[in-house]
């Protein structure tokens, strides 16, 4: 089956929609934001990563009669049972920002050492070639890390400025944004689905 040439990105976070735009830039796929159909956010009622994504994929190609690329990804902490978990965006209520769930994240690990921090970024991606799709692609990325005491750096996004990186000396969000594409968990993700879209334009 040939690649699709245009794909609705199910999601209206502007930091998500232009890391997946980064990283596929080089391939001959335009990438749409959901917005650009009418597509406002669905509820994921979803019990995990993948189901949410395909919550999404799903609403986001009905709406638009496109191919729909959804990821659902959050932070699991081990001293919280995985929590956030897939209510990562949520996680201090469903109107929160960035900043709310920052601060109640530090609050819940608040006096913890840092051996007890260790956390993770997971990301379920899939690809929906039509809303009827019975055998989406699904692609995951795992990032491994901790979470720090207080916030460094300016860049990213979400939980960024508190996950420190395995292996690193530095947060997620003072990695330059090529650095984050390459290791975070949606660029794992996304570059599992540019070599799955390359094998399809060869075959």
């Amino acid at each position: 089956m040939a690649p699709p040439r245009r794909i609705v990105l199910a999601s209206s976070n502007a930091g998500k929609v232009r890391e997946i735009r980064q990283v596929l830039a080089d391939l001959e796929v335009e990438i749409v934001g959901q917005d650009a159909f009418g597509v406002g956010e669905v509820a994921e009622t979803g019990l995990s990563f993948v189901e949410n994504a395909l919550i999404k994929a799903r609403a986001a190609a009905q709406a638009s009669g496109l191919p729909a690329l959804a990821d659902d990804s959050g932070l699991e902490v081990d001293a919280l049972g995985g929590a956030p978990g897939i209510r990562s965006a949520r996680y201090a209520g469903e109107s929160a920002d960035d900043a709310a769930n920052n601060v109640k994240l530090l609050r819940a690990l608040e006096g913890l050492p840092p051996e007890r921090r260790g956390a993770r970024f997971r990301c379920l991606l899939v690809l929906m070639r039509h809303a009827e799709d019975a055998t989406p692609w699904i692609f995951q990325g795992t990032w491994e890390g901790s979470v720090l005491e207080r916030a460094r750096g300016a860049n990213g996004f979400g939980y960024d400025p508190l996950f420190l990186v395995s292996g690193l000396e530095c947060s997620a969000a003072e990695l330059a944004p090529a650095d984050k594409n390459r290791l975070s968990h949606r660029g794992q993700a996304l570059q599992a689905l540019r070599a799955r879209l390359h094998e399809d334009a060869a075959g």
